[in-house]
């Protein structure tokens, strides 16, 4: 019989070793961040831990919410004012954990923000590339002879946004790199890989330079977008596990 719900400790003993939290040198601390109730029955999960996203976990009774980013960065102030103060208030004052796993979900082999992002696109993972084999490279085998316009539409339409494209629109696809979020520094080592494209979710001005002269072509997806799935799959992951519920909110963000 599935149980109703889950202790804070035990969710997340059990998510340190799914998502193997040792393995990574990450720039902020995965796993609890927040300690809210002990028992949890409901987690609402999402990309980013801001506001909007805790007022609504509020509103929807969450005994715990469940994000890729979290709190803690590596060099940010870490005084507790302002809107930090007010994030941390809301999470206390309603006893609301807060989960966080940034590096460990981009990379989990099923429930990865880029394992599913090959599930969404229908790409077939061939291999890993770049440090703590963040970046995931395969084959789009519904189209065998695509070209990099080809990839860039079919990727915006999956993700319901409009992409952008750096680099020849004709361009023969063969092998196709990917790594979701700020990845774009991950460019050279896709190229070394031997990628014909490379997808991740931002673009910053050197990365056109590079991909322009490296002919190799960049597309920028979205972080946000590009990273709403793999929290989904987690969340869902949790609640099968467990049997507590669960429910994805998605915060809208252009970038």
């Amino acid at each position: 019989m599935l149980r109703k719900s889950v202790e804070r400790n035990v969710l997340a003993q059990f998510l340190v070793n799914e998502l193997q939290v040792a393995r990574f040198r990450d720039y902020c601390p995965n796993g609890l961040q927040v300690e809210g109730r002990r028992e949890i029955k409901r987690i609402i999960s999402g990309v980013t831990a801001c506001q909007a996203l805790l007022d609504e976990a509020v509103r929807l009774q969450a005994d715990a919410i469940l994000v890729h980013h979290g709190y803690f960065w590596r060099g940010e102030d870490m005084r507790v004012v302002g809107q930090k103060f007010q994030r941390l208030k809301t999470l206390i004052t309603n006893d609301i954990s807060l989960f966080a796993y940034h590096l460990p979900l981009d990379s989990h082999p099923i429930m990865g923000n880029n394992a599913q992002l090959a599930k969404l696109f229908g790409f077939e993972v061939t291999g890993r590339f770049g440090e703590d084999d963040l970046g995931w490279l395969g084959t789009w085998t519904a189209m065998a002879t695509a070209s990099a316009a080809d990839v860039a539409a079919h990727i915006s339409n999956r993700l319901g946004r409009e992409a952008i494209l750096i680099g020849d629109i004709d361009q023969a696809v063969t092998t196709i790199a990917w790594c979701s979020g700020a990845a774009q520094n991950m460019l050279n080592a896709a190229i070394e890989a031997g990628a014909s494209i490379f997808v991740s979710g931002e673009i910053s001005e050197p990365t056109v330079h590079l991909a322009r002269e490296s002919k190799v072509a960049y597309l920028a997806c979205g972080h946000h977008a590009s990273e709403r799935y793999g929290v989904q799959a987690l969340g869902q992951f949790i609640a099968e596990q467990f049997g507590i519920e669960h429910q994805f909110v998605d915060i809208a963000n252009p970038v």
